[in-house]
């Protein structure tokens, strides 16, 4: 049977992220996607020009509608905006008790724009990251969750335990926004396991956080441990920033069928 994977996050209408990063992404690694939407923006690689929040009711009811038929092999949670949101993803979350729930706590647009209110960071700790087995915050996603500044390796380590200790199985910290070698940090109940990748130098990146955290999720899905469905993944999105198509005017998409169309 094929394996079936569940993206909870917003819609991104440039098709660069959200939704449709975790759509294209689950489907070039085989998995069968299916979604709940619990924002709809209208972003571009240049700006995020509004958000409209899904009622609560209808995230439940789409995430109802996924498991009274499908069911799941894995969940990828990303954008949730308001404390709102994920109360509604969470209750659905204690009710149906998935596995590999993979949680990117997106706060920002690549372009810099938020995309989660303020006064959703408590929520976000106290709803969210417990039920997370993975999260994967970037460096400004760990020092607000962490509440510390990050500047060098030993400061990701520490953000990682700081975030583990909130309730999350596991951490990957990831080092993007560092000069240098990409240097992604992963605190799991194993000890710690650093994975590094070269950096490719352009502007074009716009949804590799939702890509990297479906593509954890799709090898999880698949039956690969953590450490190599983190591996896996750095190397599918690595191709995919490599491959990235020069579209818009700003930060543009990866390319997430570099391995078909290539």
């Amino acid at each position: 049977m094929r394996k079936r994977a569940l993206a909870i996050a917003g819609s991104d209408c440039s098709g660069g992220a959200g939704i449709q990063a975790d759509i294209k992404t689950m489907s070039a690694l085989g998995v069968f996607a299916m979604s709940a939407i619990v924002s709809v923006v209208a972003e571009n690689t240049s700006r995020v020009i509004s958000i409209h929040d899904v009622p609560p009711e209808m995230i439940r009811d789409q995430i109802d509608a996924v498991y009274e038929d499908i069911g799941t092999d894995a969940v990828k949670i990303g954008m949730l905006s308001s404390p709102e949101c994920m109360e509604a993803v969470a209750e659905r979350l204690e009710r149906y008790a998935p596995e590999n729930v993979v949680i990117d706590p997106v706060m920002y647009a690549k372009n810099g724009c938020p995309l989660m209110h303020e006064d959703s960071i408590d929520a976000l700790i106290s709803t969210i990251i417990p039920r997370a087995m993975l999260l994967t915050p970037n460096i400004p996603e760990a020092e607000k969750i962490a509440g510390m500044e990050i500047r060098t390796i030993g400061d990701m380590k520490r953000a990682a335990e700081k975030i583990c200790s909130l309730g999350s199985y596991a951490v990957l910290v990831k080092g993007g926004h560092y000069m240098g070698d990409a240097e992604d940090v992963l605190l799991s109940p194993s000890g710690f396991r650093t994975y590094t990748t070269r950096r490719i130098e352009t502007k074009n990146t716009h949804g590799t956080g939702c890509t990297l955290s479906s593509a954890i999720a799709s090898y999880l899905a698949l039956g690969e441990s953590l450490e190599d469905a983190v591996g896996r993944a750095k190397e599918y999105v690595t191709g995919a920033i490599e491959h990235a198509l020069e579209l818009g005017k700003g930060n543009g998409p990866t390319d997430h069928f570099y391995r078909f169309f290539g």
